[in-house]
């Protein structure tokens, strides 16, 4: 039987234009009546996903910044912080590249500098932290890092970011978390690694989770759990991981795999 789902966001539980299921509140509602819990486990925010998820916010397990910190009613559960030296390196390193943007992810906030606090930018970082603020130096940042993060606008990242921090890969999980963002965060952690964790900690068996996916930081998600979905939208990488595959999400493929889970179809 399924006694917890962890659904990535965009790209899967998200419809294209970024918006939940509008017949999530009740799915949700159905879920917990069996006692079926329901983690978020994204690349986002903290916060960006307690706002996604106000009604709901002191319910749900919250498996945020790919997996570098998992919150439940507000209290932090586990983290996995990055050494500050270690982490401003990066900065750096992504400040030298050309057209990319950079957002320095701490346990309060994420950060960017004066030179990225550009309109376009601020729009499409909102999507992913909404608590943020503009430094003059990295350095002089008062906060634990957890993720350091680089987006390019022309949806190259793979391109114009990865071969940069590809010489962090000893160090740091260095992930393509998109067509346009790297995310770099502690060796080792993943939102499979972050899942498994949370298996111990509420004493639920792999064989008892659910999970679904679009892309390469949901890969090792795809493994931690007995039921894995990915999209038919997901990259080739994410459906060879996966034993399942869900219907897209722009027709809400998470829901229709959580009637089926309902339904006792995967017990």
């Amino acid at each position: 039987m399924i006694r917890l789902i962890f659904s990535d966001m965009d790209g899967t539980l998200l419809d294209e234009d970024g918006n939940l299921p509008a017949e999530f509140g009740d799915m949700y509602r159905r879920l917990k009546e069996r006692g079926i819990r329901f983690a978020p486990a994204s690349g986002r925010q903290y916060a960006s996903l307690a706002h996604t998820f106000k009604p709901w916010q002191d319910e749900l397990i919250f498996v945020a910044e790919n997996g570098t910190m998992v919150m439940e009613r507000g209290r932090e559960l586990f983290s996995s912080p990055v050494d500050t030296a270690l982490a401003l390196d990066v900065m750096r390193t992504g400040e030298t590249l050309t057209g990319v943007r950079s957002v320095l992810c701490g346990k309060q906030q994420g950060y960017l500098n004066q030179a990225d606090n550009a309109p376009e930018f601020r729009a499409e970082l909102a999507k992913y932290v909404t608590q943020s603020a503009v430094v003059k130096d990295f350095a002089s940042v008062d906060d634990v890092p957890i993720k350091m993060s680089f987006f390019d606008f022309s949806g190259h990242a793979e391109a114009s970011i990865l071969p940069a921090m590809e010489q962090y890969a000893d160090r740091l999980q260095v992930t393509l978390s998109s067509t346009q963002w790297v995310d770099l965060y502690s060796l080792g952690i993943s939102k499979g690694v972050a899942a498994r964790r949370l298996q111990e900690q509420l004493g639920i068996a792999p064989d008892e989770c659910a999970a679904f996916g679009d892309y390469e930081n949901d890969l090792e998600l795809m493994d931690a759990v007995g039921c894995s979905f990915a999209m038919e939208n997901a990259i080739p990488a994410v459906k060879e991981r996966a034993r399942y595959v869900a219907p897209s999400n722009r027709v809400h493929g998470v829901m229709t795999v959580c009637e089926r889970i309902l339904a006792g179809e995967f017990d």
